[in-house]
């Protein structure tokens, strides 16, 4: 029995070690985009501050090490291109160097993940915007701090990852404005709930617009206006 698995980090990792335990025999192949087949996604936000202090904390394993444990064939830097479901074939692509092969399967596993919804603003493509959903985007952010000490910072989004971003800015020092368009933060809470938490920001310092939108980023000199 040969399993391909699309993608790795939470769910394609957890599904080929539990795959692993139930099957000694099994031919299991991941393939991740990223460089990263594993790491803490929920900590992210926590290095920002330093909270968590060193990037390797997020890590949870390497390729070799996940290899080695598991008995998995794992191929970072790789997506999968298309797929073939009569003759049970997956194209794949080395993001590095561009060579495509193919793989066959017995059963396939699509664990591809998402990525953050960025709107075709003008201005988004600036340096200074950024996004956060992988250890790339926190290097381009703790690069961006390092480089030019920020004083502050506008959080677009009052979603978990936004409030906790927000929350590790405001926790290095930044003056941090948060943006959302609907007339709360945190959706999955009732209003009266999400209430509280504006209450606490703003108690906190935390710069807190509703109902508003995000029309464009401007560059201007050494800063960003949104």
């Amino acid at each position: 029995m040969k399993i391909i698995i699309v993608g790795g980090v939470a769910g394609g990792a957890t599904a080929a070690a539990r795959i692993r335990r139930n099957d000694e025999t099994a031919e299991i192949l991941m393939i991740e985009r990223g460089q990263y087949i594993s790491f803490a996604n929920c900590g992210l936000p926590y290095h920002i501050s330093g909270m968590i202090e060193s990037r390797e904390q997020l890590l949870v394993t390497s390729e070799e090490a996940f290899r080695a444990r598991y008995r998995v064939d794992v191929r970072s830097s790789t997506e999968a291109i298309a797929i073939d479901r009569k003759a049970k074939i997956v194209r794949l692509r080395n993001v590095v160097n561009g060579d495509e092969y193919d793989e066959a399967y017995d059963k396939l596993l699509l664990s591809p993940g998402a990525e953050g919804v960025r709107p075709k603003l003008p201005g988004i493509d600036s340096p200074r915007v950024f996004g956060l959903r992988n250890i790339p985007d926190l290097d381009r952010i703790m690069g961006h701090m390092a480089a030019h000490t920020p004083r502050r910072a506008v959080v677009i989004g009052g979603g978990f990852i936004g409030i906790e971003v927000a929350e590790n800015l405001h926790e290095k020092g930044i003056f941090t404005t948060m943006v959302e368009g609907t007339d709360q933060i945190l959706a999955p809470l009732d209003y009266e709930m999400a209430a509280i938490v504006h209450a606490h920001m703003r108690d906190k310092n935390v710069e807190l617009y509703l109902e508003d939108k995000v029309e464009q980023f401007e560059d201007k000199d050494d800063h960003t206006v949104v």
